[in-house]
């Protein structure tokens, strides 16, 4: 009978799942469908409940059969209560739509039910509804994200690597295998001057991420988009003003690991000199050594302050929502640097391989003072007019001191076995001041039912500043591994800065007129743009007073070492002094048909460009000048075929051109510390034709399923590699040049997907580039002698890595507040340097960077971590070339390669609070 009894409770027991059932389901927004993560859905009769993941999704277990009602609830949304009826068989997934929350209205301008623009779901709208091939992260996969510049954000998106500055932060962005020359910058839809020297590509690590609302990459152009981007198109588009008071502010710290093996070198930058003693006094003062004061040469080490993030926005709505006003801001203040070392090469000789003369082992020291501030205010004046104005300022000031020692590795310069070297130590001071200064006022005007005015007026100004740029040599030796700074050297101190000022005028009419019942869009639209650019540099030479001084004996620390100045004026007559102008005209015409399941968008546009420049000081006996004009007929085409609200399939083609940097042009020699390069008056514009072909699935309103192929046809492509002056053979140049055509192809994945707390986010781009150019390379003549030709060598695009993925793993627990992820990125192996000899290019090895990052909230406050580099990812340099030196050389390890340089960066920690109302 117990027998009996225990195997019946045994058999209830287990068939007690089997009649319960489970509510499974998903929580959308109404309007955009978007899933809304952190609704509470409770099942009010048995008090139990779940918090929707990433997915929207909720699953109540264990659900006897019966009828109950279901409470959805979330911040800003209408509560909705739904009866629902479980059977034993349970419930299917069912989606459940939530309506926004009682909001006034302002006549007929509907501000309930906003778009969040920063959210998950708004960004694969973006990308769904474009007329042509774009990405986009949003604001809240910034927020959470380990970045915290553009710079670093822009490296998640397919088809991007970017290029890093001495410190290991990303500075510049190579699209599809493009050089960062082959790409603009926007903010909020507005091209931004750049405060290079020399080029016109813009530094994105300028740019605090936490200032976005979103960032959008264009790969491809339609004709009322500016034509001169080959690569892609970078736009971001800062916070705008809420529907409602909000206030979100931050506050971190961290440390850089690096700091923590050795101390921080430093000087006083408060007492550097912002002018030259010839800017001060005029051009025929004979400046002495008095006029230099010697901030720039009293070093400290001790270990640094810690790092110190923060950030401000504040913003809301007034005048019963005709009136929105934002302001932002973000504080960066860092120090970073790198363990480096380089080696020197000679030239190539075909026959023995590469010769490595000398070994550089340097400290880098960087403080970084990042901010931005950022407002914006808007306002509708009624139904059909509205107003807006923009106004963003970033700064950047780099404080750097590198400290280096270099060891002659030639026969008889280095013995390994004792030690003993000839030794020589540099040192450099400098201060790097960027800054971007943008305003923009906009109008759109409803004119009529079907005609629309859009127009904008910009002030632009970018400008960079290097002042007393100080370096100190001093010789010395090493034995027994001992090593002993001995006598000085000739030391230089520079002044260098430009600026870039921008003027332009948008105008885009908009007219709706159906053809053949099909609804069409015409736009009509054109561009000015005057740009403005000076550039300044003067440098002073230096000899030490007592030839002879020793360290230690004559002097103990820079500061006591007496000079003369071998060139009491200075040195302006430099290809680095120069003024430039630039003269935009665009016109174009564009088109869109929405056919129920086609979109096809095209038109023209036409571009002229005036672009010239004029040295302000003669360079012997001349003060050159030059100009150049022509005119650019910019077709493109986009397909958009809809197979269902879900599923894109996108065909486009556009053309493009990609126009020379300002100091390309000026054919003056400048020398630099490792090398000397000059420009080329000769220089003609790239033109590219560009083709695109991408099936895009949107499974859901935050999930992505995207494959692309891309193709590129370059003409004249602007590369800068070693070349030969035609007028003095001996001298080499480093020089940008048009090397026939060039291809670019490739392949491009994305997928996103979100399943309950977990979340998936990954893409892999291919990409093969070919381009021909000449190189110089050392044969043996009939006699036995050493002579110079110069065959012809296709190789990869400058910049081009042939693989490049990301993979970010994500977790959100909504219900205790967690966020988390781990984003890898993977760029492969690309040329750095392309050289005059031939397979004497420069190639940076392929690398792998893990950062991690993490968020816990407690209703309206937060803290969260950031991790990044947890690989401690070093940064190598190499030639794909036998090394035929007879000595041992220490850190050359790999056969067939010559190690040129690698850098450490360590990895950097931080840890802060945010406060969101």
């Amino acid at each position: 009978m117990l027998r009996k009894i225990y195997f019946l409770f045994c058999f209830i027991v287990c068939t007690l799942p089997v009649l319960a059932a489970n509510i499974k389901g998903r929580v959308t927004d109404h309007t955009t469908r978007e899933p809304l993560i952190g609704a509470t859905v409770m099942l009010e009769e048995k008090g139990l409940y779940d918090i929707t993941g990433l997915d929207g999704s909720f699953d109540i277990k264990n659900i006897a059969p019966g009828t109950y009602h279901l409470s959805i609830s979330l911040a800003g949304y209408k509560t909705l209560v739904q009866e629902i009826t479980v059977t034993e068989a349970g419930t299917p997934v069912t989606d459940i739509f939530l309506e926004p929350g009682n909001k006034k209205s302002l006549q007929e301008v509907v501000v309930a039910g906003k778009t969040n623009k920063a959210a998950e779901g708004t960004a694969r709208l973006i990308e769904r509804d474009a007329s042509q091939v774009m990405n986009v992260v949003s604001g809240q996969a910034i927020k959470l994200s380990p970045d915290l510049t553009v710079a670093n954000v822009i490296q998640r998106v397919s088809g991007i690597s970017v290029e890093r500055n001495s410190n290991g932060d990303g500075q510049y962005a190579i699209m599809r295998g493009m050089d960062k020359r082959y790409n603009y910058t926007l903010v909020n839809g507005v091209k931004i001057p750049s405060p290079d020297d020399k080029y016109r590509y813009v530094p994105l690590d300028i740019f605090p991420a936490e200032l976005l609302d979103r960032l959008e990459v264009y790969k491809a152009l339609t004709p009322a988009m500016e034509g001169d981007a080959v690569g892609g198109a970078v736009n971001m588009v800062m916070k705008d003003a809420p529907d409602h008071l909000s206030v979100d502010a931050n506050l971190a710290t961290g440390y850089n690991e690096l700091f923590f093996n050795r101390d921080f070198m430093s000087f006083n930058k408060g007492g550097v000199n912002a002018r030259s003693p010839y800017e001060i006094k005029g051009n025929q003062y004979n400046a002495t050594a008095a006029d230099f004061p010697n901030a720039t040469s009293d070093y400290k080490q001790q270990r640094p302050m810690p790092n110190l993030t923060g950030g401000l926005s504040i913003g809301n709505r007034y005048l019963h929502n005709r009136l929105g006003i934002i302001l932002a801001g973000s504080l960066q203040h860092t120090y970073r640097g790198s363990n480096s070392l380089f080696f020197n090469t000679e030239k190539v000789d075909t026959f023995s391989g590469v010769t490595i003369s000398s070994m550089q082992k340097r400290q880098y020291s960087e403080e970084q003072l990042r901010y931005g501030l950022h407002g914006k205010v808007d306002l509708r004046l009624n139904s059909r007019h509205h107003l807006q104005w923009y106004n963003a300022f970033m700064h950047l000031a780099n404080t750097q001191v590198r400290d280096a020692v270099s060891t002659q590795l030639t026969i008889g310069g280095y013995d390994p076995e004792n030690g003993n070297a000839t030794l020589s130590f540099n040192t450099r001071a400098r201060i790097t001041r960027q800054q971007i200064y943008n305003s923009t006022l906009q109008g759109d005007h409803q004119l009529l039912d079907k005609l629309q005015l859009q127009w904008s007026a910009v002030y632009s100004k970018a400008s960079n500043r290097q002042p007393d740029n100080t370096t100190i040599p001093l010789s010395g030796i090493e034995q027994h591994f001992v090593q002993t700074r001995t006598t000085v050297g000739n030391a230089s101190r520079s002044w260098e800065y430009n600026t870039d000022r921008d003027l332009a005028g948008y105008l885009n009419l908009l007219y709706n007129q159906p053809v053949a019942g099909v609804p069409v869009e015409w736009r009509l639209g054109g561009l000015y743009r005057d740009k403005q650019r000076t550039n300044f540099y003067n440098n002073y030479q230096f000899q030490p007073a007592n030839l002879q001084a020793e360290y230690g004996k004559d002097f103990n620390d820079y500061t006591e070492i007496q000079w003369v100045i071998d060139n009491p004026r200075g040195s302006v007559g430099s290809a680095l002094n120069y003024s430039a102008t630039e003269k935009i005209k665009a016109g174009y015409l564009q088109f869109k048909i929405a056919a129920p399941r086609l979109e096809v968008t095209g038109g023209a546009r036409v571009e002229a460009t005036d672009q010239g420049y004029e040295m302000k000081v003669p360079i012997g006996e001349d003060r050159p000048s030059a100009n150049q004009t022509y005119t650019d007929v910019l077709p493109s085409l986009h397909f958009r075929f809809m197979a269902n609200d879900k599923t894109n399939i996108r065909a486009s083609y556009f053309r493009s051109v990609n126009r020379p940097g300002f100091a390309e042009l000026v054919p003056a020699p400048i020398v630099r510390e490792e090398y000397s390069e000059k420009g080329n008056p000769d220089l003609k514009h790239a033109i590219a034709d560009n083709i695109d072909v991408r099936y895009e699935l949107f499974p859901h309103a935050t999930e992505q399923l995207m494959a692309g192929v891309f193709f590129k046809h370059i003409k004249d492509p602007i590369e800068f590699t070693l070349q030969r002056d035609p007028r003095r053979p001996q001298d080499s140049y480093y020089m940008p040049g048009n090397f026939g055509n060039a291809t670019n192809y490739g392949l491009e994945l994305d997928f996103i997907k979100y399943v309950k707390q977990f979340g998936i986010k990954a893409n892999y781009t291919y990409t093969h580039s070919s381009i021909t150019t000449t190189k110089a390379k050392r044969v043996r003549d009939a006699n036995g002698d050493f002579a110079i030709i110069t065959p012809e060598q296709t190789r990869p695009l400058y910049g081009q890595s042939a693989h490049i993925g990301n993979l970010t793993l994500l977790y959100r627990n909504a219900r205790y507040g967690w966020d988390a992820q781990l984003a890898g990125t993977y760029t492969g192996d690309r040329i750095v340097t392309v050289a005059e000899f031939i397979d004497d290019d420069q190639w940076q090895k392929g690398f792998i960077q893990m950062d991690f990052s993490m968020e816990k909230t407690f209703g309206h406050f937060s803290v969260f971590a950031k991790a990044n580099n947890l690989l401690n990812t070093p940064m190598e340099v190499y030639i794909r070339k036998a090394r035929n030196n007879t000595d041992a050389i220490p850190y050359q390890t790999e056969s067939g390669k010559v190690l040129v340089r690698r850098d450490y960066y360590q990895r950097t920690y931080l840890l802060g609070a945010r406060y969101k109302f």
